[in-house]
């Protein structure tokens, strides 16, 4: 990594590192990894935790009055893989990712898990470089639409696609397992999950986690595309007919 790189990297994160060399880990993925750089799986595992910590930190705060269910909820939205991935694109991540080149030319950049991850790794790498104050400073501002922007505690993802699904007649999704890779101890799975003939998929560590993912994928996606429609304006009919004379 140049040092303009780095440079640009601590910019986007607020935050100087002593060791240069893990910001380098966090943005490699796996397909890039060797030459003395390892992939970002082991920074991503710890910054997942990390963040986790600070977020229920923060929410205990903002939400003082609040009981657990209700802030697990909320916990649960605001680490799930699709917000994870909007604050990466809004820092520019996929830019900035290390990615072997057949990887790259499939998209590999743009997928909502490899974005989810590098944001994690990152906060994995700031904590063993300074702590948690630049891992607290990075969430609260990178955070704070998703945050503010829910008034309700929101509904688990596969909770949220059900009921959606059959308030707008799409019946109950289905879920099946597209990929399980690595070994028994640390297993990552790939899910699948289709409703009205959309498909979105979610990856995790675990199979409930991944569930949890794709839906929130396809919830969004598909409540997106439904407000996207322009309303039919009052008074016009929409349906067609001869006209009279």
């Amino acid at each position: 990594m140049s040092e303009a790189t780095l440079a640009d990297v601590e910019r986007l994160l607020g935050h100087h590192f002593a060791n240069p060399r893990l910001v380098q880990e966090a943005l490699t993925h796996r397909s890039a990894a060797g030459s003395g750089f390892l992939s970002n799986e082991r920074l991503e595992f710890l910054g997942d935790r990390v963040l986790g910590l600070t977020m229920a930190v923060w929410l205990t705060e903002y939400y003082p009055r609040e009981q657990e269910g209700a802030l697990g909820r909320r916990l649960a939205h605001l680490v799930s893989q699709p917000v994870l991935a909007e604050v990466a694109e809004t820092l520019g991540l996929p830019a900035l990712l290390a990615v072997a080149p057949g990887e790259a030319r499939a998209g590999v950049r743009r997928r909502a898990s490899v974005l989810a991850d590098a944001v994690e790794a990152l906060l994995g790498a700031m904590y063993l470089d300074a702590g948690l104050d630049p891992v607290q400073r990075f969430v609260r501002q990178h955070f704070a639409s998703a945050m503010l922007g829910e008034a309700e505690p929101p509904k688990d993802a596969k909770t949220g696609l059900q009921e959606w699904g059959q308030a707008h007649g799409f019946g109950l999704p289905a879920y099946e397992i597209a990929a399980q890779e690595g070994p028994s101890h640390a297993p990552h799975f790939v899910i699948r999950v289709t409703l009205g003939g959309e498909v979105a998929e979610g990856t995790a560590g675990n199979r409930r986690a991944a569930e949890q993912a794709a839906a929130q994928t396809l919830l969004t996606r598909m409540k997106g595309a439904r407000d996207s429609k322009p309303a039919a304006k009052p008074g016009i009919k929409t349906k067609s007919g001869p006209r009279k004379p």
